[in-house]
């Protein structure tokens, strides 16, 4: 997954939204849990806000060049889902310096 370390040259930010108890966000948080320290460990310079507030829905925002956003809902994804969904906003970034 060599796209992991990429993200820092295609996104200026990453957010996770998620809340600290309720079951839409236990994949969300797994995620992070287990992904977290990799991707900072790849992208010591991205920042990675991790987000918590009590009844919000989980949700992922990549801030790219110029003050661009687009997010991703999370609820009801897999962990994988989210990994995949989190590789797709890389991408994104990829095709806008394009």
């Amino acid at each position: 997954m060599a796209w992991r370390g990429q993200l820092s040259r295609n996104l200026k930010e990453l957010r996770i939204l998620l809340c600290q108890t309720s079951p839409a966000s236990s994949s969300t948080r797994a995620f992070v849990e287990k992904n977290y320290k990799e991707l900072k460990t790849l992208n010591p310079k991205l920042p990675i806000l991790i987000r918590e507030s009590r009844g919000i829905e989980p949700q992922l925002w990549a801030r790219y060049d110029m003050g661009v956003e687009r997010s991703v809902r999370l609820e009801g994804l897999s962990e994988a889902q989210i990994l995949k969904a989190l590789e797709d906003l890389g991408k994104v970034g990829a095709s806008l310096k394009a």
